[in-house]
């Protein structure tokens, strides 16, 4: 039988001011409008909820302390309201959703992509390994836990935040694992004409490299948000452009026409029999490589920033008082 998948890239703007609920209300309505098309697999884009730190990319570290603090108020505690109404409406419409959250845990917020299965279960959540550039300013490191690819509703799904497409490592270990879709979050409206045009060439080379389709979703800001965030005309240029919402075949090949500017989806058939076609050809994780020649080495463990004696660690076993002299 012929496996297809509906999926949609999703490209709209985030609701700024609120009490950080709106966007995912946002995003609650248009998982429920994607799947009145008979969509199965939803993509929204990188720190969505409640809004991607735009500030940052415009002002200087030394002004960034109050909007720092007001993005803590509406980040995202997992589980909690926000995953609640996500899970809720995934559950509601069958439809596998990768969402891109700020996330609180503590005193530390983290760039965070949380995949939903159709049954509102939590498949993953996973960090962002390195924030890029001005991120590091908001927020901390991720660990390589995350960097792992989940069986859903709709096959093995795996996910990259923006840059970290840049890191050919962590790809890799996703491609080891064997993704059959990967979803791609970026910004959106940053950078300019040449941020969408290195998205392009980003998202479809790792189509072609891992053999799996690509979903990539980027944000979106209106002109009023713009004029919003930057307070002054002269930062106006920054925060446009840099958007490239599409979704790309195992083949390389874009699948419809990308979003580049507004709300909307794209929305494409992901025929599974591309995957097998381009696998024959060139599969990096199998025939085509040279494990004996060139192998990946990846540390699963969560990151701890404390370890108890006697309580089992993540590999599963106990710490016991020499270890803890020797570590």
């Amino acid at each position: 039988m012929p496996r297809i998948v509906r999926a949609a890239a999703i490209q709209i703007s985030p609701v700024l001011g609120d009490d950080g609920l709106g966007t995912a209300r946002k995003v609650c309505q248009a998982i429920r409008d994607a799947a009145e098309k008979g969509v199965k697999l939803a993509v929204f884009s990188e720190t969505f909820v409640p809004y991607y730190p735009y500030f940052s990319f415009i002002q200087p570290a030394f002004r960034l302390g109050s909007e720092h603090l007001e993005l803590y108020k509406r980040a995202v505690i997992i589980p909690g309201p926000v995953t609640d109404m996500v899970a809720e409406a995934a559950r509601d419409t069958g439809m596998v959703v990768v969402l891109g959250v700020n996330e609180r845990d503590f005193g530390t917020l983290y760039n965070t992509q949380i995949i939903f299965d159709a049954t509102g279960d939590i498949l993953l959540k996973r960090r962002k390994i390195t924030p890029t550039y001005h991120e590091r300013m908001i927020w901390g490191q991720g660990d390589g836990a995350g960097l792992k690819v989940v069986e859903s509703a709709v096959g093995r799904i795996g996910a990259l935040a923006c840059w970290e497409h840049y890191n050919p490592l962590a790809r890799y270990a996703l491609m080891t694992q064997h993704e059959e879709i990967h979803c791609a979050q970026f910004p959106g409206s940053l950078v300019g004409q040449i941020f969408a045009d290195q998205m392009e060439v980003t998202i479809r080379h790792h189509a072609l490299e891992s053999g799996c389709f690509v979903v990539n979703a980027t944000g979106w800001l209106t002109d009023h948000q713009i004029t919003e965030i930057a307070s002054d005309p002269a930062l106006e240029g920054p925060l446009r452009g840099g958007c490239f919402t599409a979704i790309v075949s195992p083949e390389g090949k874009l699948l419809g026409a990308p979003l580049t500017e507004g709300e909307g989806m794209v929305i494409a058939d992901l025929d599974f029999a591309l995957i097998t076609k381009r696998k024959r050809m060139m599969d990096s994780v199998g025939h085509y490589a040279r494990p004996e020649l060139l192998s990946l080495l990846q540390d699963r463990h969560p990151t701890r920033t404390v370890r108890y004696v006697g309580e089992p660690s993540p590999d599963g076993a106990a710490l016991t008082p020499s270890d803890e002299a020797a570590s």
